[in-house]
């Protein structure tokens, strides 16, 4: 049994260190989540980036094969920015011979040729270990120096608690990470390569006339998860990281990602079923709100010395917080911007902030910024403005 119902107090202000974070309160919260054996765990909504209940998420633990989110992390980078590409040959080197034979692998030879679009799909379905020392040797130049990025990218995303000793996640004192932070790394695989994403929801893959499953049972059970990741060892016990896509209720053109980390199951049926729950405890004890579109305006606050009097500002992406169900109505914005706006204003430069009120007590927060140039006025307009400026000092 975990420790699910003592924590639920403090589940909705359990802080991840995402990317503008929305930090939400703790007070609104209902209905406690479900009781699961996992000994670590986490359930993130990645569409808003909050963090919706935890259980000791900061608990060192070893990733296990979850480690090699890390290895496809940057993997994907290097393919994104051209530094490799999927149908390049890799001749894989004498390391993959260290590979036992009671490890996952996708049997790939020393010095027999792979594409890179075949060594992705082994390490990522299949899980292959010798697939992730290739594709570390040919982005690191050797598994060292891509042990040395690992960690510099952990450092980068937010993953405060993590250090990583190799590529693949054997047992090593010095390889270990903490629920929170494999959520921190998922949700940015998610959101920084959607055009590789959905290889994690690829139910097999064939190399060298060997046909292997993924090993992620609920791409079979449940059609909105797919993804992410399993890992095990003795040690480590059963993990996984689930995450399901579904339909945004009430908004026909949005959806909602969840995201559920499992660390330290005793059977893989424990992870299996204790992340369809929290899953599904995501989804129904918790509202997803779009609070704006995408360069929706606003405000329109005044500008100085500008070619136009008023600059529109929004967001540059949706946005969204996600409350306890029912609770959407006492969410109110609260629009404030810079005191005293000058041009030249750039496009995407903040210039205020918009927070999220409820019952007086801020839940969430996010730039305010400009949705266009606003260039310098002629020198009479920006004289004008300088006396206007002048005489408003004189009159507080």
């Amino acid at each position: 049994m975990s420790t699910a119902s003592a924590i639920h107090r403090r589940a909705f202000k359990a802080a991840l260190v995402l990317p503008a974070v929305l930090a939400a309160a703790s007070a609104f919260a209902q209905v406690p989540p479900p009781d699961v054996t996992a000994r670590s765990w986490v359930l993130v909504d990645a569409t808003s980036n909050q963090v919706l209940a935890s259980g000791n998420p900061d608990e060192r633990v070893e990733p296990a094969s979850l480690t090699k989110l890390m290895t496809a992390y940057l993997v994907f980078d290097a393919l994104k920015t051209k530094k490799i590409n999927m149908d390049q040959t890799v001749m894989p080197s004498e390391a993959v011979r260290r590979v036992r034979t009671d490890e996952s692998r996708m049997f790939i030879e020393a010095n027999k040729p792979v594409t890179v679009h075949d060594l992705v799909y082994g390490m990522i379905v299949q899980s292959g270990n010798d697939a992730a020392i290739a594709l570390a040797e040919l982005v690191g130049g050797s598994e060292g120096n891509f042990v040395q990025l690992m960690n510099a990218a952990a450092k980068r995303i937010g993953m405060k608690n993590t250090n990583f000793a190799d590529v693949n996640g054997m047992p090593d004192p010095q390889h270990y990470t903490t629920a929170g932070d494999l959520a921190v790394l998922s949700t940015r695989l998610i959101r920084d390569f959607p055009e590789y994403y959905g290889i994690f929801s690829v139910k097999d893959f064939t190399y060298n006339k060997i046909k292997q499953p993924n090993r992620n049972r609920l791409l079979w059970l449940d059609p909105t998860v797919d993804g992410l990741k399993t890992g095990h060892t003795k040690a480590a016990g059963y993990c996984l990281i689930a995450t399901a896509k579904r339909s945004l209720v009430g908004v026909p053109d949005a959806s909602r990602r969840l995201v559920a980390v499992m660390m330290g199951e005793p059977k893989e049926h424990n992870r299996v079923q204790d992340s369809l729950k929290m899953l599904n405890y995501g989804y129904t004890a918790y509202d997803a709100l779009r609070l704006y579109k995408a360069n929706q305006v606003i405000d329109s606050p005044r500008v100085y010395k500008g070619a136009t009097n008023n600059v529109q500002a929004g967001v540059t992406t949706d946005q969204y917080i996600t409350v306890p169900k029912g609770l959407g109505d006492k969410v109110k914005p609260t629009v404030t911007h810079n005191d005293l706006l000058v041009a030249p204003i750039k496009k995407g430069q903040q210039i205020g902030t918009v927070k999220m009120m409820a019952d007086g007590k801020e839940i969430a927060q996010f730039p305010l910024v400009a949705l266009q140039d606003v260039p310098e006025a002629g020198l009479f307009g920006r004289l004008w403005d300088s006396a206007l400026l002048m005489w408003q000092k004189r009159s507080k």
